[in-house]
């Protein structure tokens, strides 16, 4: 991920099984004789290493985390385990010059405690790829509601953690989207398969998810400049300075 020295990654594996996600085509998914979304590994000793990682990294210089690029961090066995948690205490503890903390759950609102602590340092990027339930429960139906996820962004706001909305990949969503998310944040990003997956989109194709789009009639969503339709959208509300393109909104 541009910009960043590290990644961090307390799970492997993610049991939301999102249709369009290209972590299942890589090697830690296809080696695997589960399917994808259908299992979850712990890495239960995680916060020790990151101790030593990151007082080692830290006398080298600058360091940046993305936390996290092949799983989401606040996956459902995180409610018990608090890996993600036991590393956020880390954190806070020595601080990286940068966290930047990617997921679709309402889970991520627990450890608002300590993301407070880390003030600046930190950016809670919510995945919000779509307003419309619907269209979630076709693409995502094992992942949180919209709704919850819109809650957790109006709570995180209102306790001052720095956060934005990412609608990543960009879904079909209603005219009123960028309504939806003013109050809601003051950051958004906006990116789509062609730019997002890392191959042009092409890693998106293999998984067939074209088809998904046809079946429901939405074809036109599925093209490189299907996004460009709900930027000026955002343009109406959002002022353009708040408004990032795919790479530029995961930037420390």
């Amino acid at each position: 991920m541009s910009g960043y020295t590290h990644s961090l990654n307390p799970y492997t594996g993610c049991t939301f099984g999102c249709s369009y996600c290209y972590v299942r085509q890589l090697p830690v998914s296809t080696f695997r004789k589960e399917a994808w979304g259908t299992w979850v590994d712990i890495k239960n000793q995680a916060a020790d290493i990151l101790r030593k990682e990151l007082r080692r990294a830290k006398s080298k210089g600058k360091v940046t985390i993305f936390m996290s690029s092949s799983t989401d961090p606040y996956q459902p066995a995180e409610y018990k385990e608090e890996v993600t948690r036991s590393l956020l205490e880390v954190m806070v503890e020595d601080p990286p010059d940068f966290l930047f903390l990617q997921t679709r759950s309402p889970l991520v609102r627990r450890d608002t405690d300590l993301l407070l602590r880390l003030g600046n340092r930190v950016r809670v990027s919510m995945t919000v790829e779509t307003d419309r339930e619907d269209i979630r429960k076709h693409f995502t139906p094992e992942a949180p509601p919209i709704q919850a996820r819109l809650q957790t962004l109006h709570l995180l706001k209102e306790a001052g953690v720095p956060t934005q909305a990412t609608i990543a990949p960009m879904l079909p969503s209603s005219e009123h989207f960028a309504d939806k998310l003013l109050p809601l944040v003051n950051r958004v990003c906006i990116d789509d398969y062609f730019m997002g997956d890392g191959s042009g989109g092409r890693r998106t194709r293999s998984l067939k998810i074209g088809a998904l789009y046809e079946s429901l009639g939405l074809e036109e969503w599925y093209h490189p400049a299907a996004y460009k339709a709900v930027y000026e959208r955002f343009l109406h509300v959002f002022p353009k300075e708040q408004l990032y393109v795919s790479k530029e909104g995961f930037e420390p």
